[in-house]
């Protein structure tokens, strides 16, 4: 008869080896694996295969995990909560293309225009979501406060190292590109990272501004021209402009609503403060 206490001293041997290799899930589940391979009679082979495989799901879903805390992405900004259907059918078809994420391998940019309301920054958001379920490394962040961090970094004489360490995220978004008025130092430092960016990482905005009103951004002509020339060079432009707001629309919507009978609401207050029989 084997000893059960010598399996249980190779199983808690073995766990803390595969510990040592840095396998948690491995050296969480292999006792089940292990008893159904036993019993099917499968092949060395088959039960590692099905180890590695929650081994990998593990790492996949530890590591989307660390990159959505790291996006600084809105939660509740995803498809699940964007409303397509307000967008029309050659937006909705540029989006699904979007969405398979290869635009940020060709390093494609995306501007999406519209005004305020129109869902420029949730379908961007959506966008960066989809992105980090691939394993992709994204950055989520209002374009002042990003102008801010690059300007400290100026100062500090590390611009060049905070530049770096943005191009480590595959797709940078930008929110409200539109809405702060920069002065000379955030326009330079903001012109400086799109051409950073240029034909190698993608960078997604959000504006209220049409192209023609951009100098309101950077200043002077030329470098509003520079600008738009290397963003919109490979680009993808959802076009909002013609989306009403949904704010609007549900400020619109709540007006026209029909009041409530006071009868009705006589009624329901009597059901209310009755006390059962």
């Amino acid at each position: 008869m084997p000893d059960p206490s010598a399996s249980l001293g190779t199983t808690a041997e073995l766990r803390q080896r595969l510990h040592t290799l840095k396998l948690p899930a491995m050296a969480r589940l292999f006792p089940d694996p292990a008893l159904r391979a036993a019993k099917a009679n499968l092949t060395h082979e088959a039960f590692l295969d099905e180890l590695v495989r929650a081994e990998c799901a593990q790492r996949d879903e530890r590591r989307i995990a660390r990159l959505l805390r790291a996006s600084g992405l809105p939660l509740e900004k995803t498809f699940r909560t964007v409303q397509l259907d307000r967008f029309s059918a050659a937006i909705r078809q540029q989006v699904e293309h979007l969405r398979s994420g290869a635009f940020v391998g060709e390093a494609i940019n995306v501007v999406a225009v519209g005004r305020p309301g129109a869902g420029k920054s949730h379908l961007l958001a959506a966008l960066g979501h989809e992105l980090v379920l691939q394993g992709q490394a994204v950055l989520w962040a209002s374009t002042a406060s990003l102008m801010q961090r690059l300007l400290a970094a100026k100062r500090d004489l590390r611009l060049p190292q905070e530049l770096a360490r943005l191009d480590r995220y595959a797709c940078l978004i930008l929110d409200d590109i539109g809405y702060v008025q920069h002065d000379r130092d955030e326009m330079e430092v903001l012109f400086t990272l799109l051409a950073e960016r240029y034909e190698r990482r993608s960078v997604a905005i959000s504006t209220n501004l049409v192209f023609s009103e951009w100098e309101r951004i950077f200043k002077n002509p030329m470098t509003t021209l520079a600008a738009i020339d290397r963003v919109v060079h490979h680009a993808v432009i959802p076009d909002l402009l013609q989306v009403d707001s949904y704010r609007a629309q549900m400020a619109t919507a709540q007006h026209h609503r029909p009041p409530r009978s006071p009868t009705l609401e006589a009624s329901r207050g009597a059901d209310e403060t009755a006390v059962p029989a």
